[in-house]
């Protein structure tokens, strides 16, 4: 079971940093992202591996539809591999507000 976990981690890191990269190339978007995390070049170079980064890259995209679809279909992905890889994510769990 444990193992399973930890695919579970590595696949959610592997499709935010796809993420990363698929922002990155556009321009527009990616300073989007920029300025809606705080991060700069040297941030995003030094924190790429880091899984609260991850989170927030999934959060930026989780932010728009166009964007989840735009993402999803450049990686034929389904439409909720992003809300799922971020659930998979430590710290990455829906907030309960109960």
């Amino acid at each position: 079971m444990e193992r399973s976990v930890e695919n579970q981690h590595e696949s959610a890191q592997l499709l935010a940093l796809r993420a990363l990269a698929w922002l990155a190339t556009d321009v527009e978007q990616f300073q989007d992202f920029l300025a809606a995390t705080g991060a700069g070049l040297d941030d995003v170079r030094a924190r790429a591996g880091d899984p609260d980064f991850h989170l927030a890259i999934l959060d930026f995209l989780l932010m728009d539809d166009q964007r989840i679809v735009a993402f999803c279909d450049a990686h034929a992905l389904p439409y909720t591999a992003p809300q799922t890889a971020r659930a998979a994510l430590p710290g990455g769990e829906a907030p309960h507000w109960t």
